[in-house]
């Protein structure tokens, strides 16, 4: 079985003005409906996503996995 691309990184929050997941940028049908989405559609959306997140007014206040990972990395160097 082929693994199903995603550009979920576990922070699921959704922004309330914009309807975007803070995380990934998607919204709740598209969330709830991705496995069920064509490889292209799929990819579609992806390439929406880093102007949606863009649009969120507000982070998170917890530390993402994906942040924490990239400040070990620098604080490695």
């Amino acid at each position: 079985m082929a693994a199903i691309e995603s550009p979920c990184i576990l922070v699921c929050s959704i922004d309330m003005k914009t309807g975007y997941c803070f995380g990934c940028g998607r919204t709740r049908d598209e969330i709830g409906a991705w496995l069920s989405m064509t490889p292209e559609t799929r990819r579609a959306v992806m390439a929406e996503l880093p102007a949606r997140l863009e649009t969120v007014e507000r982070r998170p206040r917890r530390e993402t996995r994906r942040s924490r990972l990239a400040r070990e990395r620098a604080e490695g160097l």
